[in-house]
């Protein structure tokens, strides 16, 4: 990329270059695999064979259930937690149980396990003291040690199995020993458990004739002081005082019903005869059967009367006898009628007097329950006294008849039992020779492949150097001439503007061609001015070029407008460059050339992501979908997450960060993010077009930081003297990665611009 430092010269390493050492080399890295094939092959031949046999041991609870009840549940016995299972393992590989294998099988005859007691040869390291002398030890010490390397115990991964695995020389061997010490194992766990059986009916047998006495006593004390007290009881939960209380409770209940009852029922006939009505009309008066009796005559005397007024005049004498017998019984009716209101007085009375006995019963009644409870606390205490002796001799008792029961060894099994016995082997484990010698010749082939390769790499023969398409480096005199002589390709890029260094090389690269091709258009350009010793420039005017035969000597600066979209993409393209800043004086035209810029590096197939850094907005209404997303200025504001300020374009494959819908005043106070927003997407991206509209080279000085950046000046529309005016005062202002962006390209049809820009 141009403005890179070209002092250091980057590398690349030639893969060509590394294939062909190999192959060169291809002698001793077939020689070096062979003899480590044939090596390996020879050794484990003369290794001697080793026998691996495995037994397998399903831990599980085999305790009997003598008691005749309800059994643990199996997850929750302790035997099979994880625990227990791993102690298991380890008890397997106890010394103990090592030593009685060892001493059952007679291992000490074997030499593979005592080899030192049959060794013909003194060893060297215990000569010169780096070993201790095994021969120090005793002998079943010195099997034990090379039982336990030749041993491997484990416990099968979420399972209750524990496998033992042994290995030897001698294969019967090898499937005898696990088999031994799994009956081994069996035997030492079953007899643990009949030795815990015995301890314990020992130890329960003093401390269950201990407790029979305690409990004799506790209860005696219970039953001596219930009867002190009176502490008599009806039922399991209720005392005799309670029952009363709750008896007198009930009744007084009742009685406090009645009263209510029948002085309800006086206020009722006496409420009816002040209010002057019938008696007959009253419940309590008209069920009486006195009243009932005197209704009924009553009712004849009344139904006489009628009769006789039809005939008789009303100062008859048989008219006044009725009505007198009818007068005298309406009296006795309403005689009756108080002596039912006394008698219900009297029966609210009676219920009064009732309910008073009772409350003075129940007075008494609750002194003596509250005298009864502040006994029964004692009794209560030395009840549970007597529960809890009761209890534990209870449980005693239980133990000591299963632990008596299971004294018989055939009662007590282990708590596990072999579920896979070791057969003897028929091949051994190791070494396996086809393996190991198709493992060692590979590796060997790798090996010396890698050792050829590094060694290439060291010396510097594979490594080739990247040649950089621009150099800050002044060209030699007569490549420069070569190149000025040379003709351009068709789609040869816009020359940018480079360092001051080199200003004049190419100033007087474009004299040369100038003068030579006369007429023919210039592509390159220097528009800075050249240093001191060069001499000075005129600007002249491309379309009426200096004749053939002119005097004229010096060769003023040209600026060729037809510097394309399509140029400057294959330039972007060819250089790699990574950020690019555009620049539109002229405003949205320029602005949409930038767009058009960024699909064509993006149909190219180049990842390419457009900033909006203008004013008016004009690339996010050509890519976005919408001008109310979000983009740069809420990124600046941190208002929203990386991912979603970027977009994709409506019309390729380019991507785009809008303008945003933040304050952009508020986002320009954090102008200083937006270099590292900028680094992050170039890292992202392969190219970064940052479009700024019509910036001044201040704004712009701030934005470039770098001399990598590419500068583009989207001028469409522009002349050439205003191009080069403009060209001029941004290579005074700094900016030697000038590139000109005057017109789209000559390719495009016009309704292809047009979609391109839209």
């Amino acid at each position: 990329m141009s403005g890179a430092n070209g002092n250091y010269q980057d590398v690349d390493i030639d893969l060509g270059r590394v294939i062909a050492a190999v192959w060169a080399r291809k002698g001793r890295i077939i020689a070096v695999t062979a003899f480590a094939a044939v090596a390996t092959l020879v050794v484990t031949s003369m290794m001697t064979p080793s026998y691996k046999a495995e037994t397998r041991l399903l831990i599980e609870s085999r305790s009997p259930n003598l008691t005749g009840g309800a059994g643990a549940a199996a997850g929750n016995d302790p035997v099979l937690d994880s625990l227990n299972i791993t102690s298991q393992a380890q008890l397997l590989q106890s010394t103990d149980l090592i030593r009685r294998v060892a001493r059952d099988l007679n291992l000490a005859q074997y030499k593979e396990f005592d080899p030192a007691a049959r060794s013909l040869l003194p060893d060297l390291l215990v000569m010169v003291g780096l070993k201790p002398d095994p021969m120090a030890l005793d002998p079943e010490d010195r099997v034990v040690e090379k039982f336990r390397e030749r041993l491997e115990v484990y416990a099968v991964e979420n399972s209750r199995v524990i496998g033992v695995e042994f290995s030897s020389h001698d294969p019967i061997l090898a499937s005898t020993i696990p088999n031994k010490m799994a009956e081994v194992y069996l035997q030492l766990q079953s007899g643990a458990k009949l030795d815990t059986h015995s301890e314990t009916a020992k130890w329960l047998e003093p401390e269950i004739a201990n407790l029979t006495q305690k409990v004799r006593e506790a209860e005696s004390k219970v039953a001596e002081y219930r009867s002190r007290n009176g502490l008599f009881r009806t039922n399991e939960t209720n005392s005799f005082s309670s029952q009363q209380l709750n008896d007198i409770s009930t009744e007084l209940t009742r009685v406090r019903g009645e009263r209510a009852n029948a002085e309800a029922r006086v206020e009722n006939v006496r409420t009816a005869l002040g209010a002057g009505r019938a008696p007959d009309t009253i419940a309590d008066v008209a069920g009486s059967q006195v009243i009932q009796r005197l209704k009924e005559a009553e009712t004849n005397l009344q139904a006489q009367i009628s009769d006789q007024a039809t005939s008789l005049l009303d100062g008859h004498p048989r008219i006044k006898g009725l009505r007198a017998q009818l007068a005298q019984i309406r009296q006795q009716i309403a005689s009756e009628t108080r002596k039912v209101l006394a008698s219900l007085d009297s029966e609210a009375e009676v219920s009064r007097l009732r309910e008073q006995q009772l409350m003075a019963q129940l007075d008494t009644l609750k002194a003596d329950s509250a005298r009864a409870g502040e006994e029964e606390v004692g009794l209560r205490a030395l009840e549970r006294e007597a529960a809890a002796q009761r209890q534990l001799l209870e449980t005693y008792l239980a133990r000591y008849r299963e632990a008596t029961s299971r004294l018989d060894g055939n009662a007590s099994p282990a708590d596990a039992r072999v579920v896979s016995k070791a057969v003897e082997p028929s091949e051994p484990y190791f070494p396996k020779v086809i393996p190991i010698v198709t493992v060692v010749t590979l590796a060997a082939l790798i090996v010396s492949c890698l050792i050829v390769m590094i060694s290439e790499l060291f010396s510097g023969r594979a490594l080739r150097p990247i040649n950089r398409e621009v150099s800050l480096e002044p060209a030699p005199v007569q490549e420069r001439e070569k190149i000025a002589e040379a003709p351009l390709p068709a789609a040869a890029p816009p020359v940018a503007i480079v360092s001051r260094e080199t200003r004049v090389e190419t100033t007087a690269l474009a004299e040369q061609r100038a003068v030579i091709e006369r007429k023919e258009e210039v592509r390159t350009a220097v528009l800075p001015p050249a240093p001191a010793a060069a001499p000075p420039a005129k600007e002249i005017n491309v379309a009426s070029p200096q004749p053939v035969g002119s005097d004229e000597t010096e060769v003023a600066p040209v600026v060729d407008t037809g510097f394309t979209i399509g140029s400057v993409a294959h330039y972007l393209q060819r250089h790699a460059v990574p950020v690019a800043v555009a620049v539109s004086p002229n405003g949205d035209g320029g602005s949409t050339a930038s767009v058009m810029l960024a699909r064509a590096v993006a149909e190219a197939g180049r990842n390419v992501i457009l900033i909006d850094l203008t004013g008016s907005a004009c690339p996010t209404r050509l890519m976005a979908e919408h001008d109310r997303l979000p983009g740069i200025t809420d990124l600046l504001c941190g208002e929203t997450a990386f991912g979603e300020a970027i977009h994709p374009d409506r019309l390729s494959e380019a991507h785009i960060v809008p303008q945003g819908i933040s304050d952009p005043v508020r986002a320009m106070r954090a102008a200083d993010r937006l270099t590292m927003i900028i680094d992050a997407l170039s890292d992202a991206y392969d190219l970064v077009l940052i479009e700024c509209g019509p910036a001044d080279t201040g704004s712009l000085k701030r934005l470039v930081r770098t001399d990598g950046t590419e500068i583009i000046l989207s001028v469409p529309g522009f002349t050439e003297d205003a191009i080069a005016e403009l060209v001029v005062t941004y290579a005074d202002a700094g900016f030697r990665n000038l590139l000109v962006m005057a017109q789209p390209d000559d390719s495009q049809s016009p309704s292809s611009r047009r979609r391109s820009a839209a």
